[in-house]
């Protein structure tokens, strides 16, 4: 794995060997951040189901000004703050040892907002269509103008719309599917 673009380009990044992880392929990086193009610059990323954190890291790579990285289990937290450190961003991190509805409580308590939200959950137990009930309840997490991507199976089907957050575009790569949700139904 490595950091597509931006002050980081090239740079190699670790992830953990013997444990089931899926990393965001480059080719669904590449087209994420055409499509978010200069959305990221000088915003607030929020990772949730970060693994290694490759799409937060390249976020700030590309401009982001901070990112918070959601992540339950502890080694791999490790290996974000290590990859981090890596592209010379440790100083823009916050790595966040929970589960992802225990984590965005403590983001929603702290009072953070974010430009881009992502989530990539494990495909197929649910978790994207719960993860996304949970968000379309706490629309303020959001900025202005904010956009929530979701990396989801093919299998796995999200709502055109739930609650305030509505589905602007999707992409789609063999058996994956990016969603791509901002702000856009009955306000809050």
């Amino acid at each position: 794995m490595r950091i597509i673009a931006g002050t980081a380009k090239g740079r190699t990044l670790r992830s953990l060997r013997g444990r089931e992880l899926r990393p965001t392929m480059d080719r669904v990086r590449e087209t994420v951040f055409a499509v978010l193009s200069r959305r990221v610059v000088g915003e607030a990323f929020l990772d949730l189901f970060a693994g290694a954190g490759t799409v937060g890291l390249e976020a700030l790579s590309r401009g982001a000004s901070e990112a918070v990285f959601v992540e339950s289990h502890r080694p791999a937290g490790a290996v974000i703050e290590e990859n981090a450190r890596r592209c010379g961003v440790a100083e823009r991190v916050t790595v966040l040892i929970a589960p992802v509805p225990r984590g965005l409580a403590i983001v929603r308590q702290q009072g953070h907002r974010f430009g881009v939200i992502f989530l990539d959950p494990p495909y197929d137990r649910g978790e994207a269509r719960a993860t996304l009930a949970r968000l379309a309840q706490w629309p303020r997490l959001l900025t202005e103008g904010g956009v929530l991507v979701v990396q989801r199976s093919r299998h796995e089907e999200t709502e055109e719309q739930i609650g305030p957050l509505k589905r602007m575009k999707q992409s789609r790569f063999g058996e994956t599917i990016v969603d791509y949700y901002q702000l856009g139904g009955p306000s809050e």
